[in-house]
C-alpha cells in the first residue's frame, strides 16, 4: 500500500509532501534546536542524541513490522526489564563457571532467546488464542513487570563489575568515532527497510495488514507471518536490552518504563499506518530521531520542563493518528 492509496484524492505534490512530512519535521526540529542552544549541533551532543535514540530505535524497528501487520505490542518496556533481569542473573551465574567474556556472551545469547520467547508468547496468544493484541500485551506487560519486581524483591538486580567492564564497549564503544549502538541501529534499520520493501516476508506483512482474509485466499501463511512479527519484536527488544545493560549496570522494576510509548510514537510519526497495511522502516528511524531531538531540546533549553517529555510524545501520537485518519478519509 502506498501513500497515494491512503489519500486517493491527493495531488502528486500533496502526496510527496505527505511522504516527506516526517523528514521535513525533523529538519525543522534541527533548525529549532540550533537556534535555541549553542551546544545543540556540537559533535558530543549529536552523538549523545543518536546513541540514546538507538535503543528505542531498535525496538521500534520490530514494532514497525508488528503494527504493519495490524498488531500491537504494549509489553516491550516490561519485556526489556524482564530480559535484562534474567540476563543479568544468568551472566552472574555463568561468571562463577567461566571467564567474564564467555559469561557475557553466554548470558547475552540467553537474554536474546528470552526476548524471542516472550515475543512468541505474545504472538501465540494473539494468533492462536485469538485474543486482541491490546488485551494480550497489556496483560503480559503487567505479568512481566510483576516478575521483575518479585525477582528483585522490589529493589534491583546488579551486574557483576567484571561483567560491566567486559561489556562496556557495547554501549560506550565506538568505531571510527561512531558509537557502537548507532552502528547496530543503522545496520538493523537498513536490513529492516530491505526486508519490508524488497523481500517476500515484508510484502506478506503489508498484505496481511491490508486485508488478512484476502491474504489467506492468496495462499499467504497469515498466522505464521503474524507470529513471526511478534518474535521479531521480541528479538529487537532483547538486542536493545543487551546494548543497554552495560550502561544500566542493574535492573529495577521501573526499567524500560514507557518504552512502549516511545516505540509506538516513533512508528506512527514515521508514517506507518496504525490500522496496518502500510509501513516504512526509514520513517520509523526519522520518528525515533524526532523524539530524541524533542527530548534533547527540552533538556537544553528552559522554554519547557524536561519532565513534560512524555506529554509531548503523547500529543505527537494523537496528532499523527489524526493526520492518518484525515488522509484515509475516515
Amino acid at each position: 500500500m502506498s501513500d497515494a492509496t491512503l489519500d486517493p484524492a491527493a495531488t502528486p505534490l500533496r502526496q510527496r509532501i505527505g511522504q516527506l512530512g516526517p523528514l521535513i519535521a525533523l529538519i525543522l526540529l534541527v533548525i529549532l534546536g540550533a537556534l535555541s542552544s549553542e551546544t545543540f549541533l556540537t559533535t558530543e551532543n549529536v552523538l549523545n542524541v543518536l546513541t540514546r535514540s538507538s535503543i528505542i530505535g531498535i525496538i521500534a524497528i520490530g514494532a514497525t513490522f508488528v503494527i504493519t501487520a495490524r498488531g500491537l505490542d504494549l509489553s516491550v518496556g516490561a519485556m526489556a526489564a524482564l530480559v535484562a533481569g534474567l540476563g543479568i542473573m544468568g551472566m552472574n551465574w555463568f561468571l562463577a563457571h567461566m571467564s567474564p567474556m564467555a559469561a557475557l556472551v553466554t548470558g547475552m545469547t540467553l537474554a536474546l532467546v528470552i526476548g524471542m520467547l516472550a515475543g512468541l508468547l505474545n504472538g501465540s496468544l494473539v494468533v492462536f488464542a485469538r485474543i486482541e493484541a491490546f488485551i494480550v500485551t497489556l496483560g503480559t506487560m503487567g505479568i512481566m513487570r510483576s516478575l521483575v519486581t518479585w525477582m528483585s524483591d522490589g529493589g534491583s538486580i546488579s551486574l557483576d563489575f567484571a561483567l560491566r567492564d567486559a561489556g562496556r564497549g557495547l554501549y560506550y564503544g565506538a568505531v571510527l568515532g561512531i558509537p557502537v549502538p548507532v552502528i547496530i541501529f543503522a545496520v538493523l534499520a537498513a536490513l529492516g527497510e530491505f526486508v519490508m520493501t524488497r523481500m517476500r516476508f515484508g510484502r506478506h506483512v503489508t498484505a496481511i495488514g491490508s486485508n488478512p482474509d484476502v491474504s489467506r485466499y492468496s495462499a499467504i501463511p497469515v498466522n505464521g507471518v503474524r507470529l513471526a512479527t511478534y518474535v521479531l519484536q521480541g528479538a529487537c527488544v532483547g538486542l536493545a536490552t543487551l546494548i543497554y545493560v552495560p550502561r544500566l549496570g542493574a535492573v529495577t522494576p521501573s526499567t524500560g518504563m514507557l518504552w512502549e510509548l516511545e516505540a509506538i510514537a516513533a512508528v506512527i510519526i514515521g508514517g506507518t499506518a496504525l490500522a496496518g497495511g502500510f509501513g516504512r522502516v526509514w520513517g520509523t528511524v526519522v520518528g525515533v530521531l524526532i523524539l530524541g531531538l524533542v527530548a534533547n531540546i527540552l533538556n537544553l533549553t528552559s522554554y519547557f520542563s524536561p519532565h513534560l517529555n512524555g506529554a509531548f510524545q503523547g500529543t505527537i501520537i494523537v496528532i499523527a493518528v489524526l493526520l492518518q485518519r484525515r488522509r484515509s478519509g475516515i
